[in-house]
């Protein structure tokens, strides 16, 4: 319970970077995805800003012995790629190009108010849902 604080101190932050840089209009990021039209690139230098700051400092977090607000790392062990991983990469990125939001900065734009981001975190939070009982639905369909 005490490390709800870090959790919430780092969405916070995450939402801020979010939304000065831009990523929460879904104009700008629709703009971003369409290279072959009007593209507008500035949200590719939050992308290598962003991998830069990963690259230089995930090796040297990942030399501590466990991170500050939890008793180890989690870090994924599978190397493989599945199926419902290749889809669902699919999925994401249609849903990005087609509405301009992806899940951090729809959350992020709820706090502007615009009914079509409601929308679009209701119908994520739902198709997250199925997404977790995917397996179950389709098992018992067939």
């Amino acid at each position: 319970m005490k490390y709800h604080f870090f959790a919430l101190f780092a969405g916070i932050l995450f939402g801020l970077g979010l939304a000065v840089s831009g990523m929460t209009d879904p104009s700008k990021v629709q703009s971003f995805l369409d290279i072959a039209g009007e593209w507008n690139i500035t949200l590719a230098f939050v992308m290598i800003g962003a991998l830069l700051v990963t690259t230089i400092t995930f090796p040297l977090i990942l030399k501590r012995p466990a991170p500050i607000a939890h008793t180890r790392f989690e870090l994924p062990s599978k190397i493989s790629l599945e199926p419902k991983l290749i889809w669902g990469s699919i999925l994401f990125g249609a849903g990005w190009a087609l509405v301009g939001l992806c899940p951090g900065p729809a959350l992020a734009s709820l706090f502007y108010g615009y009914w079509q981001t409601i929308v679009f975190v209701v119908a994520m939070l739902v198709g997250s849902r199925i997404g977790k009982y995917w397996d179950v639905i389709v098992n018992k369909v067939s």
